[in-house]
């Protein structure tokens, strides 16, 4: 599933491409055609994410909010784009390019009020100036949760996944099966600090980059074209800084990955 750094990612890219500006709206698919008529040809104000949430807002006060899930992605063309491929729930053409979205999980049309909804169920979001982590903080510190479960509680830390929840907790060396109770504030504070700043890099350079540079070598990522990880998706090999071996188990349906020894 993306992780918040995509959804932010794609806000600033749909913000640059489509925003100040009518776009047309369609729905090749059919599934969300009467949304996308009630808001093609409207000027899209603003693009804007929160954790794992994207949404359009057009004048007038609609909203169209999408919600990627495990499948749902973004294909961007110049104008003018080819004919529909597959199942496109959502396109959208500006003056120059054209986007389509394909299997999402949510996509529908909301108000303002909508949107504060759907935030209020959300925690902080790392990525976002107004965020306050002392929210977090608060749920964390008193509950007897584990760290690994609470860092991919949306309701908790929005936009966190499971590939920023593993290397996070790596690079901090805790435990991931610590409860929140036994965490200290000091702790927290450098944790948040640190996911702030590798979502930071993840918007600026589309991909996860969480090993520091003096261990970026050895064993090759566990995919062409992903840079490495420490633990993440490298069960049963050797740890990059220790040697131990990379266990994983599933977290609350979630595969997670850990070093028992620079862990503890």
């Amino acid at each position: 599933m993306p992780e918040g750094h995509t959804l932010h990612r794609l806000a600033r890219l749909h913000q640059q491409r489509f925003g100040r500006a009518p776009v047309v709206v369609s729905s090749p698919q059919g599934r969300f055609a009467d949304a996308a008529a009630a808001v093609s040809g409207r000027v899209l104000r603003k693009a804007d994410a929160w954790g794992k949430h994207l949404f359009h807002h057009y004048d007038g006060g609609a909203v169209v909010h999408v919600h990627l899930g495990l499948y749902g992605t973004f294909t961007e063309q110049p104008l003018p784009m080819t004919a529909p491929v597959g199942q496109v729930r959502m396109r959208m053409l500006g003056a120059e390019f054209g986007t389509d979205l394909r299997g999402p999980t949510v996509c529908e049309l909301i108000d303002e009020g909508g949107v504060d909804d759907v935030v209020a169920r959300l925690g902080a979001d790392p990525l976002r100036r107004d965020a306050d982590p002392g929210l977090a903080w608060a749920r964390i510190s008193k509950s007897r949760r584990s760290i690994g479960s609470m860092l991919m509680d949306q309701t908790v830390i929005a936009g966190v996944g499971n590939v920023y929840r593993s290397e996070l907790l790596f690079r901090h060396r805790i435990e991931p099966h610590r409860p929140g109770t036994q965490l200290t504030e000091a702790e927290f504070a450098e944790l948040w600090a640190d996911l702030v700043a590798l979502m930071k890099v993840g918007v600026r350079r589309g991909k996860i980059v969480v090993v520091r540079p003096e261990d970026d070598h050895g064993a090759p990522s566990y995919a062409a074209d992903r840079p490495r990880t420490y633990v993440y998706r490298r069960a049963g090999e050797a740890c990059r800084v220790c040697g131990a071996t990379i266990r994983t188990e599933v977290m609350e349906g979630r595969n997670l990955f850990w070093c028992p020894d620079c862990q503890v």
